[in-house]
């Protein structure tokens, strides 16, 4: 069981507790500090309270989360497209449309759920049940190459080099507007976004640092395509970035707009070339994925 501990400064006195947690707490929707108050898992000044107690200055506020009770992912006869394989690791071209690892609402269909079936138990267990092998991930509607550990081992080295910035992943994307600079970098902190905790924002409050590399391959009328390098991996890193530069990626339900595409059926972005040392040989792997059938098609009508 996870605790956590709080101390209500004068900023904070007024705030309902549930209001109050789930602002401090990224991993805490509204909803679930209301449940984690019915079953007793949060005191204020050691002793229980209701959802809608208001906070006082120098209140302690202690949360206790208990163990969540993951399912298993199961095994799924999932087709995948497979760009590399050994025994370490390897490397798939996911499809657009395919979610990465099971999570609320999605138990099966995923990624993972087809890699158990291709893979058996040959999957790093570093990430746990629901994440078999996953190193890094890209998001459902975002097309691209995608690398999967097969033992702790390769996992392990091939997170460090995503953290030293040694582990390269370029995308390719359609953006919004034109883009005026031929190349250049957007370094912006990202965080969770303050009032809808689906979405990620540029912010300085409880952020990390993000950082996207862009260079301009073609303009269009409206539009530019663009290649962007990751130098960070924050969550919809590239998708939040380009919005705040004022050129969010075509298609992009969430960060786009009112005038997002619906036609396009999510964000024009693909996972195109990754280039990284094999954790066991030190030899340099470098991959690259043609551009998927929706991003040419809408390159063709541009």
């Amino acid at each position: 069981m996870e605790k956590k501990q709080y101390d209500v400064t004068s900023e904070f006195s007024g705030m309902r507790i549930d209001k109050f947690l789930s602002e401090l707490d990224e991993g805490l929707t509204r909803s679930a500090v209301q449940k984690l108050i019915e079953n007793g898992c949060v005191t204020v000044n050691d002793k229980t309270l209701s959802k809608n107690y208001k906070l006082r200055e120098k209140d302690m506020v202690c949360v206790s989360i208990p163990e969540p009770v993951l399912p298993e992912a199961v095994p799924e006869n999932i087709p995948i497209d497979i760009v590399y394989e050994d025994d370490d690791l390897l490397v798939v071209n996911k499809p657009r449309g395919m979610v990465v690892h099971p999570a609320a609402g999605n138990y099966n269909g995923t990624l993972v759920n087809a890699l158990l079936y291709h893979c058996g138990d040959s999957l790093s267990g570093i990430n746990g049940v629901l994440r078999p092998g996953i190193v890094h991930r890209i998001d459902k509607d975002t097309s691209g190459l995608l690398i999967v550990a097969k033992n702790d081992f390769a996992h392990r080295l091939l997170a460090e080099q995503i953290k030293e910035h040694s582990f390269t992943r370029k995308y390719q994307a359609v953006v919004c507007g034109n883009v005026k600079e031929d190349n250049g970098t957007v370094d912006a902190p990202i965080g969770r976004h303050p009032t809808d905790r689906k979405k990620m924002t540029v912010t300085t409050h409880n952020s990390r640092n993000a950082v996207t590399h862009f260079r301009v391959i073609s303009r269009y009328n409206g539009y530019t395509h663009l290649e962007l390098t990751l130098e960070t991996g924050r969550t919809h890193q590239i998708r939040v970035h380009m919005a705040y530069k004022g050129h969010p990626v075509a298609g992009d339900p969430v960060y786009g707009g009112k005038n997002y595409l619906k036609n396009l059926n999510g964000q024009c972005l693909h996972a195109y070339y990754i280039s990284f040392k094999h954790p066991r040989t030190g030899e340099t792997i470098t991959l690259s994925s043609p551009l998927p059938q929706y991003f040419t098609d809408f390159l063709n009508t541009l």
